[in-house]
């Protein structure tokens, strides 16, 4: 049996490692940061992910997975290394590959055996070819190494689900002794197994994750005009979802991408290309989209209140989507901060996110325990996330808890038909607007 190490316990890394045990693998996850472990250790997922903690638990108990700070040790007895850091955003939209490199210069300093790394981390094309290099020129002792490319497709929220039922494995490799290596350790998946060469490993990761962001921004832009011209964008993307070439998914419109990959991946494509001499205008574009979009549900406020200063504002939704306490590039970020900028009293419910966004705003804002507390005598209110414990609201509290009731919804969570018959005025994107209240009662500070 191989010794698996797994490098960084994020959601990469960790979702990773997990799943590895679970197919019968067994795996040391590593990781500097010593509250993590702990946590780890006694059974306790860092991240918020459906099915994690069992798995945890359970597969520590079968002694198929560990966890420890120890790198040195196990890196030192390691068959294959997955690398699953973090690959952040620097300021100019490249990639940060800082804790790839530091990994890369603790993988080559303690290893004592022949080594496969995989890098599972997002990396710009002919990363895996240059930390290769950079390992081979620092190794302490006298053993092969090879590096591979093995990109992840999961999703926050349906990570391990998404890793155990992949649609696919990309391995990006320059040997047959590592595709054999990573065939070995992916068959027991019963998944499709796709074999390249690791440029292109690296290219499908970005080419997907940009595709995806590409079918949003479009969406959006085109749920925009359906406003401007009365279309319905709900029966627009309907009509397209017949098409087999365009298909049902990503077509719900909204208030923009957020989390660890769209934003940051579709600037580190469009920074790279730039540096090739080559401009991705279709990636340029999708990230001016969704820039813009962020605020849409502000700019329709502005329409009807001439300003936030001194109002009750609720906000339904914090994290970038369901199923994660994860706020990364989150809408409700940027819009939370204007809104108190400008003076508004901010009051905040989120069934899992609001810990996270404590450490943005520990005092500035008002959590609440459930959505009604957050509507009570609010003068209008902010939906930035499709949580199911906001879509399944009863209508009549937001007429009944309010005190106008103004609701400006980002993910189109309630059908207009149910609205119309409630008494609340009511805008969402690309959809008609249910105006039902007039603006003279509106009381402005």
């Amino acid at each position: 049996m191989l010794n698996i190490t797994v490098a960084g316990t994020g959601y990469v890394g960790l979702v990773t490692g997990v799943c590895l045990a679970e197919v019968g693998h067994k795996v040391t996850c590593v990781d500097n940061v010593q509250e993590k472990i702990d946590l780890l250790n006694k059974g306790i997922s860092p991240i918020y992910e459906p099915q994690l903690d069992e798995l945890i638990v359970k597969n520590k108990k079968e002694h198929k997975l560990s966890f420890t700070t120890d790198y040195e040790s196990a890196y030192a007895n390691s068959d294959v290394i997955f690398i699953g850091v973090g690959t952040p955003e620097n300021e100019d939209g490249s990639a940060n590959l800082n804790f790839v490199y530091t990994v890369a210069q603790q993988i080559a300093g303690n290893i004592k055996r022949d080594c496969l790394v995989v890098i599972k981390s997002t990396v710009p094309i002919g990363t895996n070819d240059k930390v290769e290099v950079f390992i081979k020129n620092h190794l302490k002792h006298s053993v092969n190494v090879e590096v591979a490319s093995n990109p992840e497709f999961l999703a926050q929220g349906t990570a391990v689900r998404d890793t155990l039922n992949a649609s696919r494995i990309v391995i990006g490799v320059e040997s047959e002794n590592a595709k054999q290596v990573l065939t070995d350790i992916y068959t027991p998946f019963s998944q499709p197994i796709l074999t390249m060469n690791r440029r292109s490993a690296e290219m499908v990761k970005y080419a997907s994750n940009d595709f995806l962001a590409l079918k949003i921004s479009f969406v959006n832009d085109i749920a925009n005009l359906c406003e401007a011209v009365g279309a319905n964008i709900e029966d627009v993307t309907n009509g397209m979802s017949y098409d087999a070439r365009i298909g049902n998914k990503f077509l719900n419109p909204g208030i923009g991408y957020g989390g660890s990959c769209f934003p940051k991946d579709t600037k580190a494509l469009h920074w790279l290309s730039e540096e090739e001499g080559y401009v991705l205008r279709t990636v340029k574009a999708a990230i001016e989209v969704n820039e813009k979009q962020k605020f849409k549900l502000i700019k329709k406020a502005r329409k009807d209140f001439s300003s936030f200063q001194g109002l009750k504002i609720a906000v339904l939704g914090l994290t970038f989507k369901p199923g994660t306490d994860d706020l990364r590039e989150a809408p409700s970020i940027p819009n939370v901060r204007l809104l108190l900028n400008q003076g508004a009293k901010v009051h905040a419910y989120d069934p899992v996110g609001v810990e996270n966004f404590k450490k943005i705003y520990p005092t500035q804002v008002v959590y609440e325990k459930t959505p009604d507390k957050a509507l009570e005598n609010a003068d209008l209110c902010f939906i930035f996330t499709e949580w199911e414990e906001i879509k399944t609201i009863d209508l009549n509290i937001f007429k009944d808890k309010m005190k106008t009731p103004f609701v400006y919804d980002g993910r189109n969570c309630f059908a207009l038909t149910e609205v119309k018959e409630i008494g609340i005025n009511y805008q969402s994107i690309g959809r008609p607007e249910i105006k039902q209240i007039k603006k003279d009662k509106i009381n402005i500070n």
